[in-house]
């Protein structure tokens, strides 16, 4: 019998196994802690432990008491897991917020660059339609921080879905989740809120106008400008990105 520290990732690994093959896909249910349990020689414990994990790695979602709804069902949210992975390393500095800002900027700019080559289609312009509904919903002053934040991150996230890559879209929406909190963080400590928020509109509908253009370079050179801009007024000692 494996060492009660270790037992939970056989049920990782029996999981693994099982998506691979096609035996179990996303939305089916899992076997019960029981039967888990009995099949594999380990406590219910280990078992639930491993389901725990899983729910944390954004590959299944629990649901407590009895009846068909119980148990644990198969998701797909990669983003969630790497966002709180992330979230903890910069909370303990062990990932610098700059680095992120260039890695944002190393993905950002080529997902321009890519979207603008992307073949035209309805869904390309159902895309755009929804970033710009988004800025407008952004343009209301009354709208609090926390949700300007949020809408900002759906609008680079969105912008990024256009280069058709999954992987880096995921990785995008982890990024901007995992430095929310570094973000409004930041915006509390700005007197002058108001004007770096509508200095970021301009940029934002600059930002959309080259991708409606079609214009990559132009594009990838705009978020470049923002996303340091933004960065420099949190970190304004740090060596921007072009170093």
């Amino acid at each position: 019998m494996p060492a009660a520290s270790r037992a939970y990732t056989i049920v990782l690994d029996w999981l693994e196994q099982r998506l691979r093959s096609g035996e179990i896909a996303v939305g089916d249910k899992l076997p019960s802690e029981r039967d888990l349990a009995e099949e594999f020689g380990i406590s219910r414990a280990s078992v639930r432990e491993g389901v725990r994990i899983l729910d944390a790695m954004g590959l299944v979602r629990s649901a407590t008491g009895s009846g068909p709804r119980a148990g644990a069902v198969v998701i797909s949210e990669p983003s969630t897991a790497l966002a709180w992975a992330l979230r903890m390393h910069i909370a303990t500095q062990s990932l610098p917020v700059w680095d992120i800002a260039q890695t944002r900027l190393l993905l950002e700019t080529q997902s321009a660059r890519d979207a603008a080559a992307a073949p035209e289609s309805e869904q390309r312009q159902e895309v755009l339609d929804r970033a710009a509904a988004l800025l407008d919903v952004m343009d209301d002053p009354d709208l609090p921080s926390f949700r300007f934040h949020e809408l900002d991150t759906e609008f680079h996230t969105v912008l990024t879905s256009l280069a058709g890559n999954v992987v880096v879209e995921t990785i995008m929406d982890s990024l901007r989740q995992a430095t929310i909190g570094y973000v409004q963080e930041t915006v509390a400590g700005l007197s002058d809120w108001p004007a770096v928020r509508s200095e970021l509109q301009v940029q934002h509908r600059a930002i959309l106008q080259t991708f409606r253009d079609r214009d990559g370079e132009a594009a990838a050179a705009a978020l470049h400008h923002h996303i340091t801009w933004f960065y420099r007024l949190s970190a304004p000692d740090r060596d921007s990105a072009d170093h």
